[in-house]
């Protein structure tokens, strides 16, 4: 990584002890086994078991390294029973994977990096607790969920969630289906803007606790007709908290096409997503909490380098992804995206870009940004079918920061962000 955070830690922070170019190394292992038993009829005993041993070589991009942990990944039970045509029954318990919807909430239930190595590999997923009752009939899956996630003990919230999940899958990969859930418990605070943006943002702790949500989400791919090797997606969010007054929103539409008949198998889509923000000029709290949401270009992170450092709350997105298969173990991918603020002086992160601005000569603290833009990001990666077992991943990716960002700069012109990786994954 060059120029990290677009140089944020010397011209904003006065810290300059902080490199902003950093070169790493990251290592996991990832062992693990699984089991299934008949029981009987159609009756059925499983199980799994994993744990995950992560190092980091050098200092990265969080001014961590020369660290690492080895922690129980999975470790569940489960029970099954009937066929899905007619009629199913699952019930598991235990540490393991679980994925509501398009993953844009409740997704990735482990944490990496810092104390345990491995940030930007991200070898955790499961949730440190998931209790799954999950129901499935012609099509339809229903699954009652309580889930407390693996937090690394440096940020551990104390958070767990519980709700329902029902899920229509149909034909060519079409499907619908709405999640209802609540924060049964957490101590996360949530950041509050200034009135009309100028001041300190306040804190208010223990935040998340009692946060309910409802999400939308569906995807449209039809097989033949007109619109063949078309899709369109769709996401909707709400959540609300009555004992704080907090009344939030946030959305995704998807659309593109996959030449089919070409040789390299093209593929262009457009994505917009927006997250609400915290009005400064209300005395409500607007803020969108994206919770465990799946952080990946393909899935819910907005941008490729601004994603280190926005989450989904108070942003919105234009993204354009091409790509192309050039051969049947290859694949090459572009993505752009522009980024910008939904609510000027307000938290956009958790509070960061505080800071003094003088208006007619008298100094006021500003929270976020005064312009909207905040950057445009542009990623380059190439992906190999080494063997069936073995994956190869290059990218190279840039940032270039918008308004929003330089008026935070003091010379009010921030460098590009730039950086590159290469990812061996061996399956064994």
């Amino acid at each position: 990584e060059d120029n990290l955070f677009w140089e944020f830690a010397e011209s904003v922070a006065g810290n300059a002890d902080f490199n902003s170019d950093a070169r790493w190394l990251e290592f996991y292992v990832k062992p693990g086994i699984t089991f299934r038993r008949q029981a009987g009829g159609k009756a059925a005993l499983y199980g799994g078991a994993s744990v995950v041993t992560s190092v980091t070589v050098g200092t990265d991009a969080f001014d961590a390294g020369n660290n690492g942990q080895t922690t129980v990944e999975e470790l569940y039970l489960g029970l099954q029973s009937g066929e899905a045509k007619a009629g199913q029954i699952d019930l598991s318990f235990g540490a393991r994977e679980w994925k509501a919807g398009t993953g844009m909430l409740l997704a990735n239930g482990g944490s990496s990096g810092f104390s345990r190595g491995a940030l930007k590999l991200g070898p955790r997923r499961a949730w440190r607790v998931a209790g799954l009752v999950n129901g499935r009939v012609a099509g339809f899956t229903g699954t009652a969920f309580y889930l407390d996630p693996n937090e690394a003990p440096d940020n551990d919230t104390d958070t767990s969630v519980a709700g329902f999940d029902l899920r229509y899958d149909g034909a060519s990969g079409n499907f619908a289906g709405v999640t209802l859930g609540k924060v049964v418990r957490s101590g996360a605070p949530y950041p509050k803007a200034p009135p009309n943006g100028i001041g300190v943002p306040s804190i208010i702790e223990g935040a998340r606790d009692g946060l309910q949500f409802l999400t939308a989400y569906g995807r449209i791919a039809p097989s033949s007709g007109p619109f063949a090797n078309a899709w369109l997606g769709i996401d909707l969010a709400l959540e609300r908290n009555q004992r704080i007054d907090l009344r939030a929103w946030a959305g995704r539409v998807q659309v593109g096409y996959r030449f089919a008949g070409h040789r390299w198998r093209p593929s262009i889509s457009y994505v917009y997503q927006t997250f609400s923000g915290d009005d400064p000029t209300t005395a409500r709290l607007e803020r969108f909490d994206p919770l465990y949401y799946e952080g990946n270009p393909s899935a819910w992170s907005t941008g490729s380098k601004s994603s280190m450092v926005f989450i989904n709350s108070n942003v919105n997105a234009h993204q354009i992804v091409f790509s192309i298969a050039p051969g049947k173990r290859d694949t090459i991918t572009a993505r752009a995206a522009r980024i910008s603020a939904n609510e000027l002086g307000s938290p956009i992160q958790f509070g960061q870009a505080t800071r003094l601005e003088f208006v007619d000569g008298v100094a006021n603290p500003i929270t976020g940004v005064t312009r909207a833009h905040l950057s445009d990001d542009f990623y380059l990666e190439y992906s190999r079918v080494v063997t069936p077992n073995i994956y190869l991943t290059a990218g190279i990716s840039v940032s270039v920061p918008g308004a929003g960002i330089n008026s935070i700069v003091p010379s009010r012109d921030a460098p590009f962000w730039t950086g590159g990786f290469v990812n061996l994954i061996v399956n064994y």
